[in-house]
């Protein structure tokens, strides 16, 4: 799923729990900013884990456009995401 910020990748998985993987490239800054959005996405994730019910595989990919700034944006646009991919991986499952 698409957003201004970041693209999220779903799979469902086995493991009995939500997984994420985070890819930021040297596109989208230096080292400290590609760490402070490493960062914010843990932290959106492990406050949001009980709300990801589907057990799904979650890759984010970081945008040039992403402000690690705007937390609550940030995640509200995770959120949203989250939400559209989950109800596209269970409608494709037989």
């Amino acid at each position: 799923m698409a957003s201004s910020s970041f693209t999220l990748f779903g799979l469902s998985n086995t493991a009995g729990t939500c997984r994420l993987g985070i890819t930021v490239t040297r596109k989208v800054g230096g080292a400290v900013r590609r760490n402070r959005i490493k960062r914010r996405f843990r932290e959106i994730f492990r406050r949001n884990r009980t709300a990801l019910a589907p057990d799904l595989d979650l890759v984010v990919n970081a945008h040039r456009t992403i402000d690690p700034d705007n937390d609550v944006r940030l995640e509200a646009e995770f959120l949203r995401a989250f939400g559209r991919l989950a109800r596209n991986v269970e409608s494709a499952e037989p």
